[in-house]
């Protein structure tokens, strides 16, 4: 059995007869409580993000010089198509994965009633240029130096060309598992730095890429902007 691990060596879960990895960043900040909710919000969410997401000015940023198992929240339902139809509005001039990566991020944000995240040209022109960089070793590195994130971003390697957008997002979430909202914290050897990145709440814009490597395996990365995962606050 091949077991997948994160970028500093930790046992994240069995794969299976496939592997995986996953990494994230980390900023620093302080703390929040948390917020209440309640079904009724979701309506609110649907109609709103339309409105108030688009308004987000665009920014300018560096130029390039064994899915785990089913998780509800990626099940098909009613409200699905719906969040798929409005990050299909959200996702200008998108075409194929760069919708399937903004629809399962969204997905996931719904369920902490999040506001969706916009799909951002500049961030997806990064993100290219980073897999561009891995094509040919698809090592999971990060395109940032240790402490040195401009950006957030979550990368993800996979055994095999077979990987998609919906495999990153899943492992990604999975992470929900190993975190507890009343500490704030992951369980211990554990990393969860994904899945918060994720449904953090201020976050607006993403953008990410995919590449089938030159040796059959595929990397995948995300950037989000502003960032998440700051030392001490909650993500949602």
């Amino acid at each position: 059995m091949i077991r997948r691990y994160s970028e500093n060596g930790q046992t994240l879960s069995p794969a299976g007869d496939k592997s995986s990895i996953t990494s994230s960043t980390i900023g620093h900040k302080s703390t929040m409580e948390e917020k209440p909710f309640s079904l009724m919000h979701l309506s609110v969410f649907l109609l709103v993000s339309i409105v108030l997401l688009p308004r987000v000015p665009s920014q300018s940023y560096p130029e390039a010089p064994e899915p785990p198992s089913e998780l509800s929240v990626l099940k098909d339902t009613h409200d699905n198509e719906t969040i798929y139809r409005i990050s299909k509005q959200l996702c200008w001039n998108c075409l194929g994965e760069s919708v399937q990566f903004l629809f399962y991020h969204n997905l996931v944000r719904a369920s902490k009633f999040e506001l969706p995240l916009v799909w951002d040209s500049n961030l997806e022109r990064y993100a290219r240029w980073w897999a561009g960089q891995r094509r040919s070793d698809c090592r999971p590195e990060h395109s940032f130096p240790e402490n040195g994130f401009k950006l957030g971003e979550n990368i993800y390697w996979g055994s095999g060309s077979s990987w998609g957008p919906r495999d990153a997002v899943a492992a990604w979430t999975d992470e929900q598992r190993y975190y507890t909202y009343q500490t704030n914290s992951c369980e211990p050897e554990r990393i969860c730095g994904h899945y918060t990145q994720i449904v953090w709440r201020t976050t607006r814009r993403i953008g990410c890429a995919r590449v089938v490597c030159d040796d059959g395996d595929v990397f995948m990365t995300c950037n989000y902007d502003p960032v998440g995962n700051y030392v001490g606050e909650r993500p949602y």
